[in-house]
């Protein structure tokens, strides 16, 4: 049995007979986790909650203190999925990436609803960026929209509102898909330094280039020791940036010191996924420029 499946089970038992407890018209019972029965069909939220919990159940990955909720919706060739919380490293990440993976199946058109969503850090910016780019990849594309003022702020910050246009309703985002595409912005023309970064995430390496790129940097990144010597070689950058999950590899930071010598170290502190996403991008693109004034 999974990891966590008991613990998920127990939690589905205690919301089931709490929703038992409420007044309602007598309504049929379907199974989920396990065998548990729950009522249905049930509101929104009480179907998102039970579904957050089966799957990550099944995973093995249930965290009783998960902060996102879901609720997803077909509009035509579209999903729109409506997020409600946390949009943050760990279970919150891997949970939404598993409800993506499942509903686009048949449609790589996606809109993320984030009215309701109170908090994003550096890994859950990552992840948006990274999905935004594998639907792109696969011919369609991930749209925002009713961003929270919280939303709002990160976007600002890091210069990505351009990246995801984000639109003021539902509505708008879904019929966006058979508009014509929004122009593009105009992006900073990179300059001539260049910069690698290192990590073991590909949510964490998603955020840093699109940053970095966006503040005037030609960036590379990899997640694989066995290829970062070799980038340091061909591209001859002026900073390499290690994400956390790479910084304790002392033999890859050690060839890359024999591989690059003029290029300058940048560590990234160990809480750098889970903080603040403004602010995080925010103290990394000054240090950088720290870094490469010092340089010049």
């Amino acid at each position: 049995m999974p990891r966590g499946f008991e613990e998920a089970r127990s939690v589905v038992a205690d919301a089931r007979q709490t929703y038992l407890a409420s007044p309602r018209p007598s309504q049929p019972a379907v199974l989920v986790a396990g065998g548990t029965p729950c009522p249905a069909p049930m509101p929104g939220y009480v179907s998102a909650f039970y579904r957050q919990i089966v799957v990550l159940a099944e995973c093995g990955s249930f965290n009783a203190a998960m902060q996102l909720t879901l609720q997803s919706q077909n509009v035509g060739a579209v999903v729109v999925v409506r997020c409600k919380g946390r949009i943050v490293s760990g279970d919150e990440v891997r949970f939404l990436q598993l409800e993506l993976d499942k509903l686009t199946g048949l449609t790589k058109n996606v809109v993320l609803q984030l009215a309701d969503v109170t908090y994003v850090d550096s890994g859950g910016l990552g992840a948006l960026v990274r999905i935004f780019g594998v639907l792109r990849a696969d011919g369609g594309d991930l749209k925002l929209c009713q961003l929270s003022p919280f939303v709002v702020q990160v976007l600002q910050a890091t210069n990505l509102l351009g990246v995801f246009h984000p639109y003021a309703s539902e509505k708008e985002a879904v019929e966006a898909f058979s508009a014509r595409p929004p122009s593009p912005e105009n992006v900073p023309h990179a300059s001539s330094t260049r910069v690698v970064c290192l990590d073991t995430s590909l949510d964490l390496l998603a955020y840093l280039k699109i940053l970095l790129q966006r503040s005037g940097y030609e960036v590379f990144t990899t997640r694989y020791p066995s290829d970062a010597v070799a980038l340091a070689v061909g591209t001859k950058p002026r900073v390499v940036v290690c994400g956390p999950g790479m910084s304790a590899n002392e033999s890859v930071i050690e060839k890359f010191r024999e591989s690059a010598p003029n290029a300058r170290l940048l560590h990234l502190p160990p809480d750098f996924s889970t903080s603040e996403a403004d602010q995080a991008g925010s103290d990394l693109v000054n240090r950088l420029r720290s870094l490469l004034a010092a340089q010049a």
